[in-house]
């Protein structure tokens, strides 16, 4: 292993296609304003770094960075790598991952608009998340002791398991595919429209108009909260403690729960053959 250590680089592509490194507090700023330090890179170890500049760690091929920065101003800063893993490290540029494979994120705080996007197996462990749009199209993604801040996350992901997680959000799981989510607190308003195949066992779920439009939808021991016109043209099977406010025209299955305050069959333009059914 080489090892490259307490060194400043602010030039264009200053280790690009370096290969079997350990980069150990180095700063990548200054006034040349380089693009692409790590470029291309095969078997990187970085501890930490100070990372200021953009498109650092593009096409790099077994990838660890622990405890290191990278500044709002490191745009973009891991793309089309694979064999990734990030532990204790601060995020904060934009479009901070994307396309990239076999990602591991450990304990991180990411503040990164538009994260994570059209990745492949990625597991995060931990950690804070703030993302306006966070994940969008990855695949196979597992997830666990998270906090997520945002908009629009987990749009089109496929293969998605999450738990123990809390999210304050809107407009989750839109058009999402075979997603688990247990033990979590899902706080956003029109949670999963037009997903197929999500499920929340034992989960806290709060915002108006919930889970609608959705395809295989299962529902296990949760607890709604401010859940207004609930479940409009849904196939789904829901086991809900407590109170739902509304229930709108649900498409087919069967919604129980302990009250229900109000079951809304107007203007319904489908046919509805839902079971709603209340406990008291």
């Amino acid at each position: 292993m080489k090892y490259i250590e307490n060194r400043t680089f602010d030039e264009e592509r200053a280790l690009y296609h370096t290969k079997d490194a350990v980069v150990r507090n180095c700063r990548f700023a200054g006034p040349a304003d380089g693009e692409s330090f790590l470029k291309e890179s095969e078997n990187i170890t970085a501890e930490n770094c100070y990372m200021d500049l953009r498109y650092p760690l593009w096409h790099v091929s077994g990838l660890t960075v622990t405890d290191s920065e990278m500044t709002e101003r490191c745009r973009a800063a891991i793309w089309y790598s694979k064999n990734v893993h990030l532990a204790r490290c601060r995020m904060h540029g934009i479009k901070a991952l994307r396309e990239c494979e076999n990602i591991e994120l450990c304990g991180n705080e990411i503040v990164s608009p538009e994260f994570g996007w059209r990745c492949k197996r990625v597991r995060v462990e931990g950690g804070r998340i703030e993302s306006e749009y966070a994940f969008f199209e990855t695949e196979d993604l597992s997830a666990e002791g998270i906090e997520f801040h945002g908009k629009y996350a987990f749009q089109y992901t496929k293969n998605v398991e999450i738990a123990n997680s809390r999210f304050c959000t809107k407009d989750a799981f839109w058009h999402s595919e075979n997603v688990t989510v247990k033990d979590s607190v899902i706080d956003g308003e029109y949670l999963g429209w037009y997903s197929n195949g999500l499920t929340h066992i034992n989960c806290h779920i709060r915002g108006t108009q919930p889970l609608c439009y959705c395809k295989d939808l299962t529902l296990v021991d949760c607890t709604t909260e401010d859940a207004d016109l609930a479940f409009e043209y849904s196939d789904v099977r829901a086991e809900i403690k407590g109170e739902i406010l509304s229930v709108k025209n649900p498409l087919r299955g069967r919604i129980v729960a302990d009250r229900i305050g109000e079951v809304v069959t107007s203007g319904c333009k489908y046919p509805s053959s839902a079971e709603v059914i209340t406990r008291r």
